[in-house]
């Protein structure tokens, strides 16, 4: 059975190769393609300018970026409100950077995307950091921040904190990963969080939608061509399962999942 071309897929493919386009833009096409087609992206990014300028007709020409970080934080998050969302953690908006405008709620990671584009506007070069399971800002190696959480200052024990909270106390820290991540891998790691928050939701056709985006950009990832062969079995295309399990298996003939996907294979061949 082949596989059905997906024209939003390709198109989001295109947007992202595409280095005319920003990471606030890609992220807006994003929202555009999957849930919002009305979007207007400009209408967005003249909002985004607008938080921008006022933060900057807001301070002198100090250049001390403690400063500089503390009026960021002052505007964004005392001023306008802008807060990592708690209560509603795993709600697929969160990952919707028009939304996150809207509500002024989000995700580490939408939050943390804002928050870089929102420091252009005084000259701060701020950068997206890749930490496991809670994206991070930094300023240089000097200063780590949470935008999720306000944009407070963490150390290493606080760090290790975020890690045992999302980890169990598995992951011990590792200088890497305060690595900084570009912009594909940002938008790679943002369809994975909505497609997880998909899956918990059973609106598996717009899971499956994250997971090709994801494949187009990163063929090879294990994880996503494990849930694509998942996914593609609960949407009963059994020859696109088969090939995708076969696939993971033969890249990851040691997982801990092993057992799990040697059953459903055997399963899904009964079925046929």
């Amino acid at each position: 059975m082949q596989e059905k071309f997906d024209p939003y897929v390709a198109e989001w493919v295109s947007f992202v190769k595409n280095p005319n386009f920003n990471l606030i833009e890609k992220c807006l096409k994003f929202a555009q393609l999957l849930e919002y087609p009305e979007l207007n992206i400009d209408a967005y990014i003249q909002k985004i300018n607008r938080i921008g300028m006022s933060l900057k007709e807001s301070i002198n020409d100090v250049k001390n970026p403690t400063y500089l970080i503390s009026m960021l934080n002052e505007h964004l998050f005392e001023n306008l409100g802008f807060s990592g969302d708690d209560d509603d953690y795993y709600n697929p908006k969160n990952n919707f950077l028009n939304e996150v405008i809207d509500k002024k709620l989000g995700l580490p990671i939408t939050i943390s995307i804002l928050y870089v584009e929102i420091a252009k506007f005084i000259n701060l070069d701020l950068k997206i950091v890749g930490f496991p399971g809670h994206i991070l800002v930094k300023y240089y190696e000097e200063m780590i921040l949470d935008p999720f959480n306000d944009g407070n200052l963490l150390d290493v024990d606080e760090l290790q904190d975020i890690l045992d909270e999302n980890f169990g106390g598995q992951l011990e820290f590792q200088p890497e990963f305060l690595d900084e991540i570009k912009p594909e891998q940002v938008l790679v790691r943002m369809a994975r969080n909505l497609k997880n928050s998909y899956l918990q939701s059973y609106v598996y056709d717009k899971a499956l939608r994250c997971i090709d985006m994801i494949l187009a950009i990163e063929p090879t990832s294990p994880e996503d061509i494990r849930d694509k062969g998942i996914l593609e079995e609960r949407l009963l295309n059994s020859d696109i399962a088969l090939e995708y399990l076969n696939k993971y298996l033969e890249m990851n003939p040691n997982a801990e999942d092993v057992d799990f996907i040697l059953e459903l294979i055997r399963s899904i061949k009964t079925k046929n």
